[in-house]
C-alpha cells in the first residue's frame, strides 16, 4: 500500500462525481487521518465522450470493468453505477481480487447484502454500504457501532425524500398530489418515473437493510409490507390536522419477544412526534433502544455531496482496517431466527374515514361493530357530506391488526355505510 491508497470507481454519475470532488478537496484531512494519500486511479464509465460536472483526466476513464477490477494497484472499489445484476457480478469479482468494496446501492444491498457480506468475509475483505440508506445520515454506523451495546426495539423513519417533499407540499400548501409530484420532478427530487418512490418500494429496501442490522436477524425484502402515497387525499390531510396529526410515509420496524414486524405505509403522526417536523426532501430515522431510549438521526437523504460524504467515510473506514490489518471481520451471523409477527400480534392505532347515511341508528351500528371487535375509539368527527350522507372520521385506540381488518370487512357490509374512503395507521398521541 505504501504511502498511497488507490481507489477505483464503478460509475461516474452525480454521486460518483461527488466522490471525486470530496477526495480531491479533502485530501489534507484524509492524509491527516490516515497518514497516506487517497487517490482515484481509474473510473468505469459507459461513455467516454459524455460531458460531466467534474474535471477528470481522460486517461483515468475506461469502458472495460477489468481495467478497474483487475488493477493490482487499486485497493478499494467504490460502486456507484446502480442496477443489480451487473453491479453484483462486479462486486463479487472485486472480492475475488481481494479488493474492499463500498457501495451506495440500496437495491443491491436489500436483495443480496447477506451474500455479498459473506463473500467479503471469505476473501478477508471489507464491505461497506452506509450511503445505501438515508444518504449522508450516518444511521447504519450509528446502529452497528454507536448503539451496539443496546437492544434496539424500534426503528422508524422518513427514508424517502421524494415522498416527504410531496406530502409536505400537500399538507402545508394544499397542493394536489399530481401538482406536488410535478414540482418535485422539476426540482430534481423525483425521477421521471417516480414509481419506486411513491409506491414505497425505495423505502422498503432501506427498511429491510435497517431491520437486518438493528435486530440481528434475517430480513428479506418480501418481509416488508408496503403501501404508497398515490391515493392520499387532501381531505385526509385536513382531517388529520384537525385531530393533531400530520401525514408521512413511514418505514417502521419493531422487534419484541424475538418477533419481527417491518412495514412501509402512509402514517398519521402525532404533531408531538419528533418525525412530524421533518419536511421537504429531508430524511430522519428515529431509533428506540431499551437502554438509551429515544434517539433521532436527521439530515439530507440524497444528493451528490451528502451521499458522497457517506461513501468516502466508508472508504476511510476500509483504509483504517487495512492499516490495522483487521479487514474481513465485519460479518456477524444473525443472532435470532426470523419470526414474523402475525396480524393478531401486531398492535397499533388506526384512522378510518367513511361515508354513511345521516340517519338514526347508523352511527350506533358502526359503534357496535367496533365494540364487537373490542376496539375503543379515541377521536370521532362527524360532519354533513351531501345528499343525506355524513362523513365520519374515527381514530381508534390500540388494537390488533387482525381485529381492525375484521372490523373493516364487516363495515363494508354494514347497512347504511356507503363507502370506506380511506384508512391509515396512526402513531403517537395527539391532543
Amino acid at each position: 500500500m505504501g504511502n498511497k491508497v488507490s481507489v477505483g470507481l464503478l460509475g461516474l454519475g452525480v454521486v460518483g462525481s461527488g466522490v471525486i470532488k470530496l477526495i480531491e478537496n479533502h485530501q489534507e484531512k484524509l492524509v491527516h487521518q490516515l497518514g497516506c494519500d487517497v487517490q482515484v486511479k481509474s473510473v468505469l464509465v459507459r461513455d467516454l465522450e459524455k460531458q460531466r460536472d467534474v474535471n477528470t483526466d481522460r486517461t483515468f476513464l475506461t469502458t472495460n470493468p477489468d481495467d478497474v477490477l483487475n488493477d493490482p494497484e487499486i485497493d478499494v472499489i467504490v460502486e456507484v453505477m446502480g442496477g443489480i445484476d451487473e453491479a453484483r457480478q462486479h462486486i463479487l469479482k472485486a472480492f475475488s481480487a481481494k479488493k474492499h468494496v463500498v457501495t451506495a446501492n440500496k437495491d443491491l444491498v436489500a436483495l443480496h447484502g447477506q451474500e455479498l457480506q459473506k463473500a467479503a468475509s471469505q476473501n478477508k475483505c471489507d464491505f461497506y454500504y452506509e450511503a445505501s440508506v438515508a444518504g449522508g445520515i450516518p444511521i447504519l454506523r450509528g446502529i452497528t457501532e454507536g448503539l451496539s451495546s443496546d437492544r434496539i426495539q424500534q426503528v422508524m423513519g422518513i427514508v424517502n425524500g421524494t415522498t416527504n417533499y410531496i406530502l409536505t407540499k400537500m399538507d402545508n400548501d394544499g397542493m394536489s398530489y399530481e401538482d406536488a409530484l410535478k414540482e418535485a420532478q422539476e426540482l430534481g427530487f423525483a425521477e421521471a418515473d417516480p414509481t419506486a418512490d411513491v409506491e414505497g418500494l425505495d423505502a422498503a429496501r432501506k427498511m429491510a437493510i435497517l431491520g437486518r442490522l438493528a435486530f440481528s436477524t434475517d430480513v428479506d425484502l418480501e418481509d416488508v409490507e408496503v403501501s404508497g402515497i398515490k391515493n392520499i387525499s387532501l381531505e385526509d390531510l385536513q382531517h388529520g390536522n384537525k385531530l393533531g396529526y400530520t401525514m408521512k410515509l413511514i418505514g417502521n420496524a419493531n422487534f419484541s419477544n424475538k418477533q419481527l414486524e417491518v412495514d412501509v405505509q402512509p402514517t398519521l403522526l402525532s404533531k408531538e412526534h419528533p418525525l412530524s417536523d421533518v419536511k421537504n426532501e429531508y430524511n430522519a430515522v428515529y431509533v428506540y433502544g431499551e437502554a438509551v431510549g429515544e434517539t433521532m438521526f436527521y439530515g439530507p437523504g440524497a444528493g451528490s455531496l451528502p451521499t458522497a460524504t457517506a461513501i468516502v467515510s466508508d472508504v476511510v473506514a476500509a483504509i483504517k482496517n487495512m492499516l490495522l490489518g483487521v479487514t474481513g471481520n465485519q460479518l456477524v451471523e444473525p443472532h435470532f431466527n426470523k419470526q414474523l409477527k402475525t396480524p393478531a400480534e401486531r398492535v397499533g392505532q388506526y384512522y378510518v374515514r367513511m361515508h354513511a347515511n345521516d340517519a338514526p341508528g347508523v352511527f350506533s351500528a358502526i359503534s357496535s361493530l367496533f365494540n364487537k371487535f373490542e376496539i375503543s375509539l379515541k377521536h370521532i368527527l362527524q360532519t354533513p357530506f351531501k345528499d343525506g350522507l355524513a362523513e365520519i372520521v374515527l381514530v381508534t385506540h390500540q388494537t390488533s391488526l387482525e381485529n381492525f381488518r375484521n372490523t373493516l370487512k364487516e363495515l363494508h357490509q354494514l347497512d347504511g355505510v356507503l363507502d370506506i374512503s380511506s384508512y391509515y395507521k396512526v402513531e403517537g398521541d395527539a391532543e
